[in-house]
């Protein structure tokens, strides 16, 4: 159960994956994260919405939500979702290196991008249907950190 959670849908354009990357680390800044840990959230996020843009929609435009939660513990967690194209093979596409983008432009890396810098990534998917990747990061609070 959420103790405190927002939810906001942008158009699957480049111009708003800065946009996400700002109001997720606003989001999360209640939980009175380090800079590490705001940088981390910002990068995975940035990750699942660029492949939400890119691989999703192929560029042919659409909508992303993005759902932010957090619990009493400081666990955050954040739920890219879109009805794109969906993944076929979820396992493969999440091994390093793999990519389905033939412009040599992309690495293969946002899956495992997103697994570095959160705790736990699901990501489920169904072609023509689209995909969702829930990402949960458990944020040390102030007191912890003294101690720790």
């Amino acid at each position: 159960m959420y103790q405190n959670r927002m939810k906001t849908e942008f158009s699957a354009i480049s111009q708003n994956e800065a946009l996400a990357r700002m109001i997720a680390a606003a989001f999360a800044a209640q939980l009175n994260p380090t800079i590490e840990e705001l940088t981390d959230i910002k990068t995975a996020v940035s990750e699942a919405v660029t492949n939400a843009i890119v691989h999703g929609y192929e560029g042919r435009g659409g909508t992303i939500e993005m759902m932010c939660g957090m619990d009493e513990t400081g666990e955050l967690t954040i739920v890219i979702s879109d009805d794109g194209r969906g993944i076929e093979n979820v396992e493969l596409a999440r091994q390093p290196f793999y990519t389905t983008s033939s412009d040599g432009e992309r690495s293969g890396m946002g899956f495992s991008v997103m697994e570095a810098f959160m705790d736990s990534v699901e990501v489920e998917s169904k072609p023509d249907e689209g995909t969702v990747v829930t990402m949960k990061k458990r944020i040390a609070d102030a007191s912890e950190r003294s101690n720790g």
